[in-house]
């Protein structure tokens, strides 16, 4: 297993993009950020789009190496459109460990969720009355939110 050391990309890269934002007269011509940034939110979503279709395939066809590449070139389109929203990268880490704790373990919550009802007002807090449910005293988790599998 490969281990990372070193400064976090994904906030490096969110905070970089946040100041090609802020001044975009200060970026580089060849800049693809830049670019992609120009082009607007809708060519970005589209982007993350056919990056996840990439990786998609390329886990199809059992290809781990291209799957490992095409997965940081969905992570970089994820967090250029998530800084145009203006979600930071410690956001999507603090709703992953909030599903962590009211269900144990990070869950994929179900379309039917109310995205309104996230960590930022505090309405879903895993009790059994939540739209996805709860967990039951032997650590099963009731309701319809979907379990990850490890």
């Amino acid at each position: 297993m490969v281990q990372y050391i070193g400064p976090d990309p994904l906030r490096s890269l969110h905070e970089a993009v946040q100041t090609l934002r802020r001044e975009p007269s200060s970026v580089p011509e060849a800049s693809r950020t830049a670019k992609l940034l120009a082009q607007g939110r809708a060519r970005m979503a589209r982007k993350g789009g056919e990056e996840a279709i990439e990786v998609a395939i390329e886990a199809m066809r059992g290809d781990r190496g291209a799957v490992g590449v095409e997965a940081a070139d969905l992570l970089y389109n994820l967090v250029v459109l998530l800084a145009d929203f203006d979600i930071s990268p410690d956001e999507i880490l603090a709703e992953l460990r909030r599903r962590e704790l009211a269900f144990g373990i990070a869950e994929k919550l179900p379309k039917s969720e109310d995205p309104a009802a996230g960590p930022a007002n505090g309405s879903n807090n895993g009790s059994t009355d939540s739209p996805t449910g709860g967990v039951e005293a032997n650590g099963q988790k009731t309701g319809s939110a979907k379990r990850c599998k490890r």
